[in-house]
């Protein structure tokens, strides 16, 4: 019998497409053929991420074109968002048809829940659907509480909070305030009212679906999922230790194997947060004034203007003392012995991973779903504390140094992540329950991909 053959579209975003395909590598060890959809665009970060894996040609990635033009539009959260529904459908349905026609027939796709007209076309096509979302549960709970919110007067029908308030979408989940839901902080307005719109859609979408998965846990978010109990979470989805190793990692880690345990921050803000100079100088002089050792990645362009923005002399007086990276194998750094605290911009990706190493956090978030991962580090969970800005918005090199020692220096930070780490890793074993969700996905692809066969009178 031929192995059941899936296709999987990440929504096109490094946080997205990450544990997409860590989901592919564990379907591919139960024998599955993936075939792995990028826009153009973010298709050199996948071949990237699949060459750090060893699965062979087991993933096959294509990519279809993603309508936008410069580079900087590239890096825009807003025009992306803009251009996947006026290209990718089209072209991912002609790509489902073109592998149809070819007798590798599609049993499955498994979407980003983002991507809701990606279910609707497979269901079109009578294949069945999974949709996956790569953020917490509470984002999806949020999106469905959306009428609710609306009745109650929260917001208003396009999205926007009617005030700013501190809010609970659930006794049992942390506060939320509503100038931080996951639309509002993600651009300009004409982009909020995309967003709102494409979530409301999605809610629709999501209805089409078999499964709905989660990168989380039910001892995570227990309050989301009694909300929600049609999503099943099958985290923490993390890329193995033994992978293969990338030359560049190298020499940081040599640096890493060098210092104390527990000593070392690790700082990285992911794919898109951008500082204007003068943030950037205070969290390199913070950096510095903490006198602990660091490893600090920065994008080429996570700066605005300035090509050299560091502080006059700065390089030369933390030489030895702080790697500077412009990429790291996140992974590897955060179960290092010498890591003591993650100073994050609190993407998902980042908040499992560091959970997932018993990591505390000092959190910097930026937009989107950040702020609410926020307040399950600091309020609820207890594994990290916020930077508080000035009346001018800005965080200031004092108060980095000063939360790096609380959060460093107070036992009760790290105590508390190693009990979580033990508690999360334990969803993922035998007797867990992500490991039993994930078990059931297996078979019900499994039986789907059985059942077409003989309706199809091969088998």
């Amino acid at each position: 019998m031929e192995n059941p053959h899936v296709m999987v579209i990440p929504y096109p975003a490094q946080g997205h497409v990450i544990p997409l395909m860590e989901l592919s590598s564990c379907l591919l060890k139960h024998g599955f053929q993936i075939t792995f959809v990028n826009m153009e665009f973010n298709h050199q970060n996948a071949m990237d991420i699949l060459a750090l894996k060893d699965v062979g040609d087991g993933i096959h990635l294509v990519s279809v074109p993603d309508g936008l033009g410069s580079a900087e539009e590239r890096k825009h959260p807003g025009k992306i968002s803009q251009a996947i529904p006026q290209t990718m459908p089209g072209k991912v349905e002609e790509l489902i048809e073109d592998i149809n026609g070819s007798g590798r027939r599609i049993n499955c796709v498994i979407a980003d829940q983002s991507l809701g007209w990606a279910l609707e076309i497979a269901e079109k096509h009578g294949i069945k659907r999974a949709a996956f979302c790569p953020a917490a549960a509470a984002l999806l709970v949020l999106g469905f509480s959306i009428p609710k919110l609306i009745d109650d007067g929260v917001i208003d029908q396009d999205g926007t909070p009617v005030k700013s308030e501190m809010i609970k979408l659930s006794p049992d989940m942390p506060p939320v305030n509503t100038k931080n839901f996951v639309w509002v902080c993600i651009g300009n307005i004409n982009a909020q009212r995309n967003i709102f719109k494409l979530m409301i859609r999605n809610n629709e979408s999501i209805k089409l679906t078999d499964w709905l998965l989660c990168n989380s846990s039910y001892e995570l978010e227990p309050a989301a999922f009694a909300m929600a109990p049609n999503i099943k979470p099958i985290g923490p989805l993390l890329a193995p230790q033994n992978s293969k190793p990338d030359d560049s990692d190298s020499s940081y880690l040599k640096w890493l194997n060098q210092q104390a345990l527990q000593s070392v921050i690790y700082v990285a803000f992911g794919s898109f947060t951008i500082f204007d100079t003068a943030q950037f100088q205070e969290l390199a002089l913070g950096l510095e004034l903490t006198g602990r050792p660091f490893i600090w990645v920065v994008r080429s362009d996570i700066t605005k203007g300035k090509n050299n923005a560091y502080p006059e002399g700065f390089q030369e007086r933390i030489a030895g003392r702080g790697q500077i990276v412009d990429w790291a194998n996140q992974q590897k750094i955060l179960s290092h012995p010498s890591i003591a605290c993650f100073i994050s911009h609190c993407g998902w990706n980042s908040t499992i991973e560091g959970l997932s190493n018993g990591v505390p956090f000092l959190c910097w978030p930026y937009f989107a779903d950040q702020f609410f991962n926020q307040s399950y580090i600091c309020e609820y969970w207890g594994v990290g504390l916020g930077l508080e800005r000035e009346g001018r918005g800005v965080i200031r090199r004092e108060e980095i140094r000063n939360k790096v020692e609380q959060v460093v220096g107070i036992d009760k930070y790290k105590a508390t992540s190693m009990a979580l780490k033990e508690i999360i890793m334990n969803s993922i074993r035998e007797s867990g329950g992500s490991n039993k969700n994930m078990k059931d996905f297996v078979e019900w692809l499994n039986a789907t991909s059985l059942a077409l066969l003989v309706t199809n009178g091969i088998y």
